[in-house]
């Protein structure tokens, strides 16, 4: 996030880490319970901070000075399994990557002073794109690129040099331009079938886990990555785990395959809900109007029953939404 971290602790009160609280105010909403703002200076900007004290989700907005604030979101309650949940909306898509940067750079931060290393999985589609400024100064240099271990939230089952190949799509948005380590990188194999590609990948993944890599869960035993960085599909996937599907139902794998995609290539493999849910962080990130109706759904207050895959995503840690406010344009 751009400007100072805030978060929400114990689930009453609010703390600014580095920051002072310029104004505190409280405001009543007729159509909701009671909610508490904060206003905090961010040198050109603003952030207004909004927490809602029954769902314990904190939602930001940022503002800058001459331009129209876009309207805050009304979130459905976090699942009780998840700590912590913030949504971030940025004014433009290039501030969303610049926030996106900032914030993968500091947790790569996080992690190697406390692990040694930093665990971080990629999606396919525009994430890679808003991942880009990763690769240009200051993080270029800063990031120790060495200590990270990169892996895949799914992948088509391609060869690596095909089009559709979300290895390729990292590897030529921003591995290629960065000096991760080629052993700590961990492609899918592409010259299996979709079953066999799937099993190959959680035997990797086991292995790692096994030589300390990776720690496995204290809660759910499954493997624990500190980051996940999500893209969403216009109907509200996530992953290969799309709206319906009976994989959005699998407890015990850690990586299954899908021949059957309704979006093509119809093969893919993919990570399961409980080990994107035992991630430490996730931050689920999207941009333009191409998904603005699958978050409203999402995050809107639309009362529509139907749950969408992206509200599925429940970490053990913290869970950050990243969009712009086009994307956001429905809230």
């Amino acid at each position: 996030m751009l400007g100072r971290r805030v978060s929400v602790t114990d689930g009453r009160r609010l703390v600014a880490e580095g920051s002072v609280f310029r104004r505190r105010s409280k405001v009543r909403d007729p159509e909701v319970p009671p909610k508490l703002w904060w206003n905090l200076g961010l040198g050109l900007g603003s952030i207004e901070l909004h927490w809602d004290q029954l769902s314990s989700t904190t939602l930001f907005r940022r503002t800058t000075p001459g331009r129209e604030k876009f309207p805050m979101a009304e979130t459905v309650p976090p699942p009780a399994s998840s700590k912590r949940r913030k949504v971030e909306v940025l004014g433009s898509e290039e501030e969303l990557a610049a926030a996106l940067a900032k914030y993968v750079a500091d947790l790569s931060g996080k992690f190697v002073r406390e692990r040694g290393l930093f665990t971080v999985v990629l999606s396919g589609g525009y994430l890679i794109d808003l991942l880009r400024k990763l690769a240009e100064p200051p993080y270029v240099e800063s990031v120790e690129w060495s200590k990270w271990h990169v892996f895949w939230l799914d992948e088509r089952v391609v060869p690596k040099t095909h089009p559709d190949s979300n290895y390729k799509l990292a590897c030529d948005g921003l591995l290629s331009k960065v000096p991760v380590v080629p052993e700590n990188v961990y492609a899918i194999n592409d010259t299996l079938s979709a079953e066999g590609a799937a099993d190959d990948y959680e035997a990797c993944i086991r292995h790692l886990v096994e030589s300390g890599v990776l720690a496995p869960s204290a809660a759910s035993k499954f493997p624990k990555f500190d980051l996940m960085l999500l893209g969403m599909g216009p109907d509200g996937h996530v992953a290969s785990l799309f709206p319906g599907h009976p994989l959005l139902n699998e407890k015990e794998r850690w990586v299954t395959f899908i021949k059957d995609s309704p979006k093509p290539p119809p093969e893919r493999i993919t990570l399961t809900f409980p080990v994107i849910n035992s991630s430490e962080y996730i931050a689920l990130v999207v941009a333009g109007t191409g998904e603005v109706d699958a978050v409203h759904t999402a995050l809107g207050s639309s009362g529509d029953a139907k749950k969408l895959p992206a509200q599925m995503v429940s970490p053990e840690g913290e869970l950050t939404w990243f969009m712009d406010k086009d994307a956001a344009s429905k809230l």
